[in-house]
């Protein structure tokens, strides 16, 4: 099972790849947990400066924008 990190502080953007990225996980039928970080102090132990950013199985994989579900796709199965 993948661990799935949605980083953000509540932003639309946040708000949005947070959304895309469950709609992907349950239309894929990926077995993955999707949580979402809003703590300052927790985002900054992935060293991510721009915001939204995901982090699959603690690797961050996207920041600073909101992708497409299929680059969120492509993100979360490799």
């Amino acid at each position: 099972m993948k661990e799935i990190k949605v980083l953000g502080t509540g932003c639309p953007k946040c708000k949005t790849l947070e959304k895309m990225t469950r709609e992907v996980v349950e239309q894929n039928s990926i077995d993955a947990i999707v949580t979402k970080v809003e703590d300052m102090m927790e985002i900054m132990q992935y060293n991510v400066m721009s915001l939204p950013a995901l982090v699959v199985d603690g690797k961050v994989v996207i920041k600073g924008c909101v992708p497409s579900a299929k680059e969120i796709k492509e993100a979360i199965e490799n």
